[in-house]
């Protein structure tokens, strides 16, 4: 389920066949409605489709609705019919969802690696929904996903032969490459590259050096995470399987493992990923059945394109300046509009749909470079919800405000013509809710030792990507924050960082000071090396505790910014566990509610600060 107004509800699925669906939502009687069935062929027996239904009369806020999927054709209906009873949930008949605009309770988490060797958060999301159905407390508000839904350039082996076996059984589209080593996407299956050294695939550029170094030799940070990327995803096909796979436990059910085909050198490895990419597959029927029963929100960030997505002008210009690279990124671009974008804001993108009749034809990939480029070029990623209070997802990614100094210094997430659109959005309103897939306040100690490497020219070693990394985003969006027309209550939701930890923010020195609370939970199937980031939380509780000297020398001076405090799971203030974030919002000014639902079963509360203290 994607987008639901006052007005529409839209659903998001993947059929075999293209017959449109018809949607209809029910309460106590069936509403009046138009559907539109929307449908993208991505292989021979592939066809993304979001329907709409715009309804008559208003959803009444607090309802429950019941929704039905319905197809012409008798046998594909009766073929439906069985699949969606495991969507089901106890003593249900039909798939449901509650329409709320006061949001009192809303999910949000990033960062769900299948092969990481953690629990997937998001299984907490159906124990809610099952919980509700149970007569206990009411589902959450809506989901939101805010960011690396998928990784496209740190894929396990056995996801990769998996991602091979749906290619092929739906027909998903192969296309032409222009300066690889391969004629087609065809031949990826077959190369002896294709497991664990794909980058032996890809081209050389000028001075002898690798392309591939962008996507893999960047890989190797030693001061925080090291990521294999060796099997980064390649085509649209693969991208498109990816979606499927980590979202639908169908096409497992017929998904075989081969070892052999496999390097001597990675069997071990492959034995490892296989492991966990099992256990991920096992709880997917789980997944799908919650994300089929509420609202669910997505915007992007770095590894649902690839790592250091657009982290640096010089970045930017070996990447897109390379027929390959740039198909890549551009690929992974066209499976996010397809499988997240799309469903956030289906008007929005009226002029992609119509160009995408161009690309993707019964015959396969047409105007596939025109259509990359057409994407390259939309800035309406980001989008605000009409609740109470609004949500505004930023777009961090694709309006960078580029270092004209240094090709080799961070670019701003965004720029500040895009900053001036976020302005515009939020002034005057009396409480917002921003989605911002990086924190805006990161944790001091890690925010300078990324400056010192970025001083070096080393941006792309420790990802130097945070607000504060580009003196013209941090100022502008600082200045945000103090302007006196700015919202009195300011929530942000963030993730990207693989850890969690809560900020309340005031201005020094006003009285009126917005209260700002920053809720980051990362991931949701992603966890930091626990001793190190121990040691960085130390050192960062040292050298930048509340009244140390060294926060006169950061952008944040001005700003008094306090972490609120755990006492268990072994933290202090950062927890290092898979969770999805719950966000409690309180209608008599009390402080929002933090809670980490951990993976584990484990709920972890960030309590807040008292005036006092």
């Amino acid at each position: 389920m994607r987008q639901v107004t006052e007005r529409s509800v839209t659903v998001w699925m993947i059929t075999t066949h293209d017959q449109p669906a018809d949607l209809t939502v029910s309460a106590e009687a069936p509403l009046s409605g138009r559907t539109e069935s929307q449908i993208v062929q991505v292989g021979s027996n592939a066809f993304v489709q979001l329907i709409t239904l715009a309804l008559e009369t208003d959803l009444t806020p607090g309802e429950l609705y019941r929704y039905r999927i319905n197809f012409a054709d008798e046998q594909i209906n009766a073929r439906w019919d069985q699949e969606r009873t495991a969507l089901l949930y106890t003593d249900d008949e039909q798939l449901n969802f509650r329409f709320d605009t006061e949001l009192s309770d809303v999910l949000h988490g990033s960062c769900r690696k299948p092969h990481h060797p953690v629990d997937d958060a998001l299984l907490r999301v159906d124990q809610l929904i099952e919980q509700e159905r149970q007569g206990q407390t009411k589902r959450p508000d809506m989901l939101l996903m805010t960011g690396d839904q998928v990784y496209c350039d740190d894929v396990a082996g056995p996801m990769l032969q998996a991602i091979e076996q749906v290619v092929d059984k739906l027909g998903l589209f192969h296309e032409d490459l222009d300066g690889a080593v391969i004629d087609n996407t065809s031949q990826l299956s077959g190369h002896e590259f294709n497991f664990y050294q794909r980058e032996n695939i890809l081209p050389q550029i000028e001075l002898n050096t690798a392309l591939s170094k962008l996507f893999f030799g960047a890989k190797k940070k030693p001061v925080f995470t090291s990521v294999n990327a060796h099997n980064h995803l390649i085509s649209l096909s693969e991208v498109i399987a990816m979606y499927i796979l980590v979202w639908s436990d169908v096409l497992w059910r017929d998904v075989s493992f081969d070892k052999d085909r496999v390097p001597d050198a990675y069997q071990d490895q492959f034995a490892q990923e296989q492991e966990q990419i099992e256990k991920f597959a096992a709880g997917l029927p789980r997944v799908r059945r919650a994300l089929a029963h509420l609202p669910v929100y997505m915007i992007f960030d770095d590894h649902d394109v690839t790592d250091d997505w657009n982290l640096t002008r010089g970045w930017e210009e070996q990447v897109y300046g390379n027929p390959l690279s740039k198909r890549m990124v551009g690929n992974a671009l066209i499976g996010y509009w397809l499988c997240q974008g799309w469903g956030n804001q289906p008007a929005a993108f009226d002029d992609i749909v119509s160009k995408a009749a161009e690309q993707f034809t019964a015959n396969g990939l047409m105007e596939h470079d025109a259509f990359i480029d057409t994407l390259f070029e939309f800035e309406q990623w980001h989008y605000t919800l009409a609740t109470s209070p609004p949500v505004c997802v930023l777009d961090t990614r694709t309006r960078r405000w580029r270092s004209e100094s240094s090709l080799d210094k961070p670019s701003g997430l965004m720029d500040w013509e895009a900053l001036c659109e976020f302005q515009q959005e939020i002034i005057g309103k009396q409480s917002v809710i921003v989605v911002s897939a990086a924190p805006i306040y990161g944790v001091k100690f890690i925010e300078a030792i990324q400056k010192v490497f970025t001083f070096f020219g080393k941006a792309l070693t420790v990802d130097a990507e945070n607000w504060m990394a580009h003196k013209g985003t941090a100022n502008v969006i600082l200045n945000i924050f103090r302007h006196y027309k700015t919202p009195p209550s300011f929530i942000i939701l963030s993730g990207d960082v693989h850890y969690s930890f809560v900020y309340d923010v005031r201005l020094r020195f006003r009285r009126n000071s917005p209260h700002i609370t920053q809720f980051t939970c990362s991931g949701l199937k992603n966890t930091f090396p626990d001793k190190l980031l121990k040691k960085l939380e130390t050192l960062n509780r040292w050298l930048y505790s509340r009244h140390s000297p060294l926060n006169v020398f950061t952008r944040r001076r001005k700003m008094s910014v306090r972490a609120r405090e755990i006492d268990t799971k072994g933290a202090d203030t950062l927890l290092n566990h898979s969770a999805v974030g719950q966000l409690i919002l309180n209608q008599d000014d009390e402080p929002a509610v933090c809670r980490a639902l951990c993976a584990d079963q484990d709920t972890i509360e960030f309590p807040p600060h008292h005036d006092d203290d």
